[in-house]
């Protein structure tokens, strides 16, 4: 028997009973779109999250004080103290595989013009920091080192800032002053709005001013909070992390053995965290609602074994004209196939449509073109897995006895 009519008996058959060939494909069909939402999400995630890290920069470097945090234990005040602007001069004038570095001191307070106020944080840094994280200017003009070294009580605004104090995102605040901590600042600038980042904080929420200021004026401390770098390129950043460790043991006096005072993370790191965390969760996801794939497998091959006996006689017939074994067989397996690759086109379309609401909803979700060409593969493997039983029963029945049956 050729392929064309194996194919003309298969859908023949299924479409026979159509309701039982629907209630077979159910579980593929809920198997895979559970399968391709899951996958379409977690993609969604991973591309969500490192548009947002890529927004602060690829090759970013932030040095903090302190020892790297094992187990939730809090460091002590002078532990987190260790980091000074000599430090930051050290890296500035050594660290040649650093382009840009800005040290940062940040507190957190009410931001008062007139009789509106509104809670933010403001950002004691380096002119330098706005190219670091990528931020670019909407109205005015960014301080320069001449305002940092003479502690200028100047500042840059977000879109958010400039809302909640002048009721307008787009009112041009320059000029206009505001108090932070009773301590007056005029607004030299408005930051372009960069919006809320993947876990919901809302990035133009923020001061910006020149770090002496903060540090004398507001924080009243004489270290640093924490020090932002750029490398001079994306693969250069592991490079210039070893160089600033380096620089970093040598000023803070660090002999060999004594564990680091200080924590330097780059962006790809956090990158490759959050995208080896993604894929863990959306692994585990993925292999629960696989599952329902193996419970599709069992119920189409109890679907087949149920046809092969109701079709005993037929089968009997086609051999007795000259049907060989081998051909019953392909016509059940074919049969078992096409009900599982029916169910997986189905699947694939409610999966899409689940994706789209996900999108629609507020959640990032992108199908990816290899987990729909996968679930046709895995559709295609079940039904020859789960349909060789049902076909191989059918290919060893006696012709005779199979007439025979009532």
């Amino acid at each position: 028997m050729n392929f064309t009519n194996l194919m003309k008996v298969a859908v023949t058959a299924i479409l026979s009973n159509k309701s039982r060939t629907l209630l077979s494909t159910l579980g593929i069909i809920i198997g895979v779109a559970a399968v391709i939402a899951m996958m379409a999400i977690g993609e969604g995630s991973k591309k969500s999250i490192r548009t947002e890290l890529s927004k602060m920069g690829t090759n970013l470097i932030t040095i903090r004080p302190g020892a790297d945090m094992r187990g939730g234990v809090r460091l002590d005040a002078s532990a987190m103290q260790t980091l000074k602007p000599s430090d930051y001069e050290a890296i500035l004038s050594r660290a040649s595989l650093v382009k840009l570095v800005s040290p940062e001191v940040t507190a957190s307070g009410q931001v008062i013009h007139g009789s509106k106020n509104t809670q933010s944080t403001i950002y004691g840094e380096m002119p330098e920091f706005l190219d670091i994280r990528l931020w670019e200017i909407k109205d005015g003009d960014s301080f320069t080192e001449d305002d940092v070294k003479r502690s200028a009580k100047v500042c840059l605004v977000g879109t958010t800032v400039v809302e909640e104090l002048f009721g307008d995102k787009n009112y041009n605040a320059v000029g206009q002053y505001i108090r932070f901590r009773n301590i007056p600042f005029q607004i030299i600038g408005v930051l372009r709005s960069k919006g809320a980042n993947s876990w919901g904080m809302d990035q133009d929420n923020l001061v910006v001013a020149p770090y002496t200021t903060v540090m004398k004026r507001i924080a009243a401390q004489t270290y640093l909070n924490s020090i932002t770098a750029s490398a001079i390129s994306e693969e250069q950043s592991e490079a210039a992390i070893s160089q600033i460790t380096s620089i970093l043991r040598e000023t803070h006096k660090l002999g060999e053995g004594t564990p680091d005072n200080f924590t330097i993370h780059s962006q790809q790191e956090m990158m490759s965290t959050m995208d080896t965390t993604l894929t863990t969760v959306q692994t585990v996801l993925v292999v629960a609602a696989a599952f329902s794939l193996l419970v599709a497998g069992i119920g189409i091959m109890n679907i087949m074994l149920v046809s092969v006996t109701e079709r005993t006689r037929e089968i009997g017939l086609r051999m007795s004209v000259g049907a060989r074994g081998r051909d019953i067989s392909r016509q059940f397996l074919l049969e078992s196939v096409m009900i599982s690759l029916c169910g997986g086109f189905i699947g694939v379309l409610l999966g899409y449509g689940m994706s789209w609401a996900a999108q629609h909803m507020g959640f990032p979700a992108v199908v990816p073109l290899w987990s729909v060409v996968v679930s046709f593969g895995v559709c295609a493997f079940i039904g020859l897995v789960f349909g060789y039983i049902p076909a191989r029963k059918a290919a060893r029945l006696d012709p005779i006895e199979a007439i025979r049956y009532e």
